[in-house]
């Protein structure tokens, strides 16, 4: 049977590291806007961008908000087939699939929370968008329409 002292470092060291995985990441709100180009005209949104591997892991897990004027970025080293899903995600989310030139190639909305169903980008893409369910139909965002951020065309600004 093990003794107080041992039962006490597990549940210091162990509990501890675990709460620390299921907090929130907050990213800070990059320097420049997305903008997208669409029918009605060029929508900016601010943007979190998680271009690391450990910040394209965690997301938006844990979130329980996203402000409507916000976005989360998530850059890829290269253009892959991308898989993503909602486990530990409390919120539903529109997710944007665009291209190396920053096409958007596939949207998929109003995605389930905590699902572990695979979300597709059906096509090799560099980069996901992740946006409050609702926001790209709310801002007329279609397939082919162009996403504008130095993250996505290093020679383009976004403006």
């Amino acid at each position: 049977m093990p003794n107080f002292l041992t039962i006490f470092l597990l549940l210091f060291l162990v509990f501890p590291a675990r709460a620390e995985m299921a907090a929130p990441m907050r990213l800070p709100v990059d320097d420049h806007q997305l903008v997208f180009e669409t029918a009605k005209g060029k929508v900016s949104l601010d943007a979190e961008i998680a271009d690391t591997d450990a910040e394209r892991m965690r997301g938006l897990m844990n979130r329980t908000d996203l402000p409507e004027n916000r976005a989360m970025l998530f850059v890829f080293d290269q253009t892959r087939m991308v898989m993503m899903w909602m486990k530990n995600t409390p919120l539903p989310l529109d997710m944007l699939f665009v291209t190396r030139d920053g096409a958007i190639a596939t949207i998929r909305e109003n995605t389930e929370p905590f699902s572990e169903a695979v979300i597709s980008s059906i096509v090799p893409v560099s980069f996901v968008i992740e946006l409050r369910a609702g926001a790209a139909k709310r801002l007329g965002l279609a397939m082919g329409d162009m996403v504008r951020h130095p993250s996505i065309c290093g020679q383009c600004t976004a403006q």
